[in-house]
């Protein structure tokens, strides 16, 4: 049994996890199916009396997958828990920890936050998930890793198609001032703590395979590029909302629109 465990919580000497095979997508897919059957059960689950009870669960999860990231360090000596290397300075790991507490208060503020975070930043984790390279299927760490990244989604599609929840432009802005002061956080512990620190990826690229491996080792360059991306990201994932709101804008319009012909049309026969 202690081999075992010290199997399954360490990690590997070669690469066992590959992009794009079954157990990347499985992960991804098992996250759609589960967003699917909110959206159709919406509704059910909206008047369900064991809703409270659903979004404590999710929470408690969500909250028990991010720890046990630490829990394991903690218990494994040999993977070397040094306090340095895994400061909470990550946008994943803050985002389901907003998402844990948006989930139990429905707080619009710590939605707007987690939204943009998740389909910004958390998305590249679920593209090129590059931190799991040498924990694959058969390891603790592959399951933390899927079940604190995808969570959060459910969560947050969760808030959307049960409680209502959505983003705004406003939202947009605060969500971007937030990584703003995150990013300032991970750049001066960078700077702090010197070579071998890289959190958010801005002092260079990972030595796995990551999509981010495209960006210049330049660091005023790659900053730019990081920034620019990200603003892009913000947009797209606005974008169904801003659709939405120009769709219902010409319905509404529409409708004043045939209202006040209708008006002028009763005036008239008034008249005659």
């Amino acid at each position: 049994m202690k081999d075992f465990l010290g199997y399954f919580f360490g990690v590997g000497a070669q690469p066992e996890f590959q992009n794009f095979t079954i157990a990347h997508f499985a992960p991804i897919i098992f996250m759609v199916v589960c967003i699917l059957l909110i959206y159709r059960l919406q509704n059910k689950l909206r008047e369900s009396r064991f809703e409270v009870t659903l979004r404590y669960v999710m929470a408690f999860v969500m909250i028990i997958s991010e720890m046990s990231y630490y829990w394991r360090l903690v218990g494994k000596p040999s993977l070397g828990p040094n306090p340095v290397d895994h400061l909470p300075i990550t946008v994943c790991g803050w985002a389901v920890i907003f998402c844990s507490y948006m989930v139990i208060g429905k707080s619009q503020t710590l939605f707007d936050i987690s939204y943009f975070w998740l389909f910004s930043g958390s998305i590249f984790a679920l593209i090129t998930p590059t931190v799991i390279t040498y924990t694959g299927i058969t390891r603790f760490r592959y399951y933390q890793f899927w079940t604190e990244h995808i969570i959060g989604y459910i969560g947050i599609f969760y808030m959307i198609f049960v409680h209502k929840l959505r983003p705004t432009i406003k939202s947009a802005i605060k969500s971007y001032l937030c990584l703003g002061v995150l990013a300032v956080i991970a750049y001066i512990a960078n700077q702090l703590i010197g070579p071998g620190a890289n959190y958010l990826f801005m002092a260079r690229p990972e030595d796995t395979p990551s999509v981010l491996d495209i960006l210049p080792s330049n660091f005023a360059v790659r900053i730019l590029i990081m920034a620019g991306v990200v603003t892009l990201l913000f947009f797209v994932a606005y974008l169904p909302w801003l659709l939405i709101d120009i769709k219902l804008k010409k319905k509404e319009n529409a409708q004043v629109k045939e209202q006040e012909t209708e008006k002028i049309e009763t005036v008239g026969v008034s008249k005659i």
